[in-house]
């Protein structure tokens, strides 16, 4: 792996009109981490920030990044995909540095790696909060708050944070993920910070955890996610697509973005049901990850490309 890392597809400066970026090596970013840790919140002090969340299409095009957090490092069949930590933020810098791509959802690991390069410059940034839920581990649906906290995304001046609510009716913990849930949308809206709640109706088969993605499911996360915190104003769902689309989004009036997953079928297959769904009346677009960064042609640029065509 080159420690050259100049944004592919980006030409002049790393930041299109700003600063100069503190680090523009992978090497500088562990030397300045070691030397100097503080400069992380002076960056994000005077990171370049959109003045609105939404565009002014009203679309947002994310990539995620969150997955390495709860040890999910698979991506197309390849189970170790994501082990270079470097090769990712190669594919992250491509993916944000294409035209129409609004920002990113990430871990403070991968979002202040990210700052230090002047990647987040301009750009949305969605703070991943319960990353406690180890995939595949005895404690999966444990989904405690063990990344971002309500008082680190606002000190960090990000614009929205996610949490991964998965609803398991035969598991009495889920009812403490709930309430833990619950208090951080409630804090969340107190500081004008939209909260993005990612439901799923979940249970374990042969000990490990599957997600329900049949309609009449996702509509039932739909109205128990949607139901949380002492207030609505500021939650935004983030859904699976599956059959009946227009049916699970006429259970909601919250606005609503799109997951990617990471599917297995044909890439175009792929692509349309994104493009139909993407034409519902709640939707706003797409948080998309693993299907963007590792695509089946390894072609980012072009993948990402594409799906920033389907939500601009």
């Amino acid at each position: 792996m080159s420690e050259t890392v100049t944004r592919p597809g980006a030409t002049g400066n790393l930041l299109d009109a700003g600063s100069t970026p503190l680090c523009r090596t992978y090497a500088e970013i562990t030397e300045l981490r070691g030397r100097r840790p503080e400069a992380v919140g002076e960056a994000l002090i005077a990171r370049r920030r959109r003045p609105t969340f939404l565009p002014r299409d009203g679309r947002l095009m994310l990539i995620a990044a969150d997955h390495p957090g709860r040890g999910a490092l698979a991506a197309q069949g390849r189970p170790t995909a994501m082990n270079s930590r470097t090769e990712m933020l190669d594919r992250l810098r491509t993916a944000l540095g294409r035209p129409g791509v609004d920002g990113l959802l990430a871990t403070a690991d991968i979002a202040e790696d990210l700052l230090l390069l002047g990647d987040l410059e301009d750009k949305i940034v969605v703070a991943s909060m319960n990353r406690g839920g180890l995939a595949g581990s005895s404690f999966e649906l444990d989904d405690r708050m063990t990344a971002y906290d309500v008082a680190g995304v606002v000190q960090a001046g990000f614009d929205a944070a996610k949490m991964l609510t998965r609803i398991d009716l035969d598991d009495p913990g889920t009812v403490a993920t709930l309430e833990t849930q619950a208090r951080a949308v409630t804090e969340l809206a107190r500081a004008g910070v939209p909260a993005v709640l990612e439901p799923f109706m979940s249970r374990r088969v042969e000990g490990r955890v599957v997600n329900d993605l049949s309609a009449d499911a996702v509509i039932k996360s739909v109205h128990i996610a949607q139901g949380l915190g002492s207030t609505s104003a500021y939650t935004w769902l983030k859904l699976p697509v599956v059959a009946e689309m227009e049916r699970v989004l006429d259970a909601t009036t919250l606005p609503t973005l799109l997951l990617g997953g990471d599917p297995s079928g044909r890439p175009e297959e792929t692509y349309e049901s994104w493009r139909a769904a993407l034409d519902l009346r709640a939707v706003r677009g797409l948080v998309v990850g693993r299907t963007l960064l590792y695509p089946y042609d390894d072609d980012v640029a072009g993948a990402v490309d594409t799906a920033v065509s389907l939500v601009h």
